[in-house]
């Protein structure tokens, strides 16, 4: 089985990328990642591809007048690597219709909640104001709701009682680490897919939340 091809998209620091690259590396991922896509020419995570001999492009959404003019060049810039998969890793966009559209059931995103909780920015806080006991992180597929297509895979988090927002992302991002490239991994070897507006892994329809992680 030939390596699947991924196009990841970042915003930022790239530290799930990063997770990613070590796991193709470490040959857990049967996976080439042929570019890594940035819309701010100063994320590190551009780094973190250059120094893995990765494919870099940056694409600054602020050339652009429209949200749809933005998007209709970086839909040419993805398929110029012919992906198998597209890994949103902290790209923080929101995305045309259009692109979505055609990349559907070959794109991925992580959220830092146990979705449908929390669907937007700030969710760390908003766990801790509403007293929740647990919070977390999902791996999902990309639709035209934001934060909102099915979910593969979640992994929670106890809220200690002296977190704030920034101790509780860390742990987060620790599980963050883990159930990323494992997801990947599944659809690279061809035993997760979207249907309708459902995950299917294994043959096996997933729930509304997804798999947990661990199981």
């Amino acid at each position: 089985m030939t390596p699947c091809r991924l196009v990841v998209l970042i915003s930022g620091s790239g530290s799930n990328l990063q997770a990613i690259i070590d796991a193709c590396a470490r040959g857990e991922i049967k996976a080439d990642i042929a570019a890594v896509i940035s819309n701010k020419a100063d994320a590190y995570g551009l780094e973190r591809a250059k120094k893995a001999g990765i494919q870099t492009r940056v694409l600054s959404h602020k050339d652009f007048d429209s949200r749809e003019a933005y998007d209709a060049e970086l839909m040419d810039i993805i398929e110029s690597f012919e992906p198998n998969l597209v890994v949103l890793a902290g790209f923080m966009r929101i995305l045309t219709p259009n692109l979505v559209q055609k990349f559907k059931g070959k794109m991925l995103n992580i959220h830092p909640s146990l979705l449908p909780k929390y669907q937007g920015l700030n969710t760390h806080q908003r766990a801790i104001d509403a007293k929740d006991e647990v919070h977390g992180v999902s791996v999902h597929f990309v639709t035209e709701e934001l934060d909102g297509g099915p979910v593969v895979l979640q992994a929670k988090v106890p809220v200690l009682e002296n977190d704030t927002a920034d101790t509780l992302a860390q742990r987060v991002h620790q599980q963050e680490h883990i159930i990323y490239p494992l997801v990947v991994k599944w659809f690279s070897e061809q035993r997760l897919k979207m249907e309708a507006d459902y995950a299917v892994f294994d043959k096996k329809k997933l729930p509304a939340h997804g798999a947990h992680y661990p199981e």
